[in-house]
């Protein structure tokens, strides 16, 4: 048994109902639809959104029809934007495999982002289920305020930390907050809860894109994703912005200009991976990351000991440990 799957082990029964809610929910009567959102289905990743939205809810209470259709709002809307973000990024590659972008192009891409999330809209008015659409809602605003800030902040690279923080926030915790708020949301539990909750989602967020903004400097890195691969799209992460921020107006310069002249150029992007680790920013990236986890690991203890709190907690480690 691998370790997400052992983490998954008190709502095993619920993620195994809700593969074929999900599939479902991604019919469509159009043939080409139907095409894609089958390759979708078979390469689907870890599930992670939805595992938090079920011990959410099984932390708070019993699972039931409002959580199946909370989890699948979630996916829906995690996939959309996934395909809407390999468009904008130019991206061929998904999980390992070719992304709809690559054999679909970008007019069909955008189309099917948008039905995915349609469908995820639509499940919640057709089953009453208003303060989902609204947590829902919420998080897809967020998370456009957050893909737009860091485009225009990545021109100029000029990042504070205070602002990437908020960047990761909105694009990345937001999702996660929307996870766990669903799954309680989904059980009735109290207004108090459901803000502790939404902070917890908050802070496995942020730790989450820390760690995967920390594979860009892995030697042997089993995410898919190429070493190196931010600094060449000239994406200021939290390593890189502490590292610039150890240096002399001068050095900043030079990695600077280094950053915006990478592209396609190994040796550069090899000399600012050097910078970066010989400048501290993996090791400060690491313990902020850390100290998110435990963040969210002392909202946990506040909530009753059982099988799905302490799969919280697991699900946390996994989060800030995982290799790909």
């Amino acid at each position: 048994m691998s370790r997400l799957e052992h983490i998954k082990k008190p709502v095993e029964e619920e993620i195994r109902n809700f593969e074929e809610y999900f599939r479902k929910a991604m019919k469509s009567k159009v043939p080409l639809l139907d095409i894609i959102t089958n390759y979708l289905y078979r390469r689907k990743g870890k599930q992670l959104r939805p595992v938090l939205v079920f011990l959410s809810a099984r932390m708070n209470g019993t699972p039931g029809e409002s959580t199946n259709i909370a989890a699948a709002m979630i996916e829906l809307l995690h996939t959309a934007t996934l395909i809407h973000d390999d468009v904008v990024d130019d991206s061929y590659e998904r999980r390992g495999f070719f992304s709809i972008y690559a054999l679909w192009k970008s007019k069909i891409s955008v189309l099917v982002g948008d039905f995915l999330l349609s469908r995820g809209l639509l499940l919640a008015i057709n089953n009453n289920e208003f303060e989902l659409l609204k947590i829902l809602s919420e998080a897809v605003q967020e998370m456009s305020e957050g893909e737009l800030m860091q485009l225009q902040k990545s021109r100029k690279l000029n990042i504070t930390e205070e602002e990437y923080l908020e960047i990761i926030r909105k694009k990345t915790a937001t999702l996660f907050a929307a996870c766990v708020s669903c799954g309680a949301t989904s059980v009735g539990t109290s207004a108090e809860d459901l803000a502790m909750m939404k902070e917890l989602g908050i802070y496995a967020g942020l730790a989450f894109q820390i760690k995967d903004d920390l594979f860009d400097y892995e030697k042997d890195c089993f995410s898919g994703k190429p070493r190196g691969n931010d600094i060449k799209e000239k994406k200021l992460t939290l390593p890189l912005i502490y590292a610039l921020s150890q240096s002399s107006l001068s050095e900043a310069l030079r990695i600077k200009r280094l950053i915006r002249n990478s592209k396609s150029k190994a040796g550069k992007i090899a000399e600012v991976i050097d910078f970066v680790i010989d400048k501290g920013g993996v090791a400060y990236a690491v313990e902020t990351m850390e100290g998110f986890r435990l963040k969210a690991v002392d909202i946990l203890k506040q909530f009753p000991d059982n099988e799905a709190r302490t799969a919280m907690i697991e699900l946390l480690s996994y989060i800030t440990t995982r290799k790909k």
